[in-house]
């Protein structure tokens, strides 16, 4: 079986649901179900006797111990953490508590398990930790894409602490040989995302009528990766990387932050037209967030070439299922907004006023 930490966020639920159904190995499913953690993201697998969830923080050492020991997993693959870039700005210490403290407690409980397996249970073992580009810092217009062996430079408190749990995780590899993977990913997008980030905070804003704020001149560039594609990659790195590796994994599709939106907006116009108007002209320029970095992108070379993956979905096809998933989900979506949710977006955008 396997054990997934954050199996009820954006990411780690589409893994859990996705696996399963294809795969059907057991999952053990522990997440603290923060704000971004939704129970309804697993309401499909309800009496589904291949997965169990607990509900528990990754730092709670004897339960981490508890689970590895009941439960006997052959990899685990942890997606816990906390990972809005505006959210760290604002408040930092959670993202080190749980980012760098988190995997360091889950690393150490992980090792003690390990240590003690039998072979081939030792050797077959892997534990797989789920990071972003965000380490890599930012590039300039002209600059070659991030490989796996770009200097880190974090930028943001989120990115730093990201940064702080892949060493962590290396240095498990290299001191104890703890036969770790590490994914890099760039920007998610696809069902399930909380409305914090860009595309789904865009989708709720435009289908209410409210301004759709874009940072600063919206040229920042991003690489986009359907989430699907996304848990692929990760059950070909977990089959098949070689211990103590890391694999960036990406969408193929630089696009500027504005494009995006005005590409979501189109499809809005089409699936949903305003009563008057169009989409677009709800766009708004808001002051940009600190230290706000300009480019990512993403050389998936070496995936492809060691483990034959690469994206199935382009931006197009990928955009036009996570709007028609919005779409057809707004009971999720108006359960997921309510409360804190506003209390936060109010803060956040509150305080940037129009650029």
């Amino acid at each position: 079986m396997l054990l997934v930490t954050g199996g009820a966020g954006f990411i780690g639920g589409n893994f859990v649901l996705s696996t399963l159904a294809q795969a059907g190995e057991p999952i053990v499913n522990l997440d603290k179900l923060t704000y971004a953690g939704n129970l309804r993201n697993l309401e499909s697998l309800r009496g589904d006797a291949r997965h169990r969830f607990v509900r528990g923080d990754i730092c709670d050492r004897a339960l981490v111990a508890k689970l590895l020991a009941e439960g006997r997993p052959r990899a685990v693959v942890h997606f816990a953490a906390e990972s809005h870039v505006d959210r760290s700005i604002y408040g930092p210490a959670e993202f080190v508590q749980t980012n760098v403290l988190g995997t360091f407690s889950l690393l150490e409980e992980v090792r003690a398990y390990w240590s003690g397996l039998a072979e081939p249970g030792r050797r077959e073992f892997r534990f797989l930790h789920v990071s972003t580009d965000e380490v890599y810092g930012s590039l300039s217009a002209t600059d070659p894409a991030f490989t796996e062996t770009t200097p880190y430079a974090p930028n943001s408190p989120y990115s730093a602490s990201k940064a702080g749990s892949d060493h962590l995780v290396r240095a498990y590899h290299h001191t104890y040989g703890l036969p770790t993977l590490t994914t890099n990913c760039s920007n998610n997008y696809g069902p399930y995302q909380f409305p914090e980030k860009l595309l789904p905070l865009m989708i709720h804003n435009a289908l209410a009528g409210k301004p759709l704020p874009v940072y600063g001149d919206g040229q920042n560039v991003r690489d986009w990766l359907y989430v699907l594609d996304h848990c692929a990659a990760i059950r070909e790195v977990l089959a098949r990387g070689r211990p103590g590796e890391t694999y960036n994994i990406g969408g193929n599709c630089e696009m500027k932050n504005l494009d995006v939106v005005k590409t979501l907006c189109a499809l809005l116009d089409e699936a949903r037209p305003r009563a008057s108007g169009r989409y677009a002209d709800l766009v708004t320029f808001v002051t940009d967030r600190p230290g706000h970095d300009r480019r990512y992108a993403m050389d998936i070379a070496k995936i492809r070439r060691e483990l034959s993956w690469q994206p199935a979905e382009s931006f197009e096809s990928g955009l036009k299922k996570t709007v028609r998933w919005y779409l057809d989900h707004q009971d999720w979506v108006g359960e997921v907004t309510s409360g804190a949710y506003r209390n936060w977006v109010e803060t956040n955008y509150a305080v940037r006023g129009s650029a």
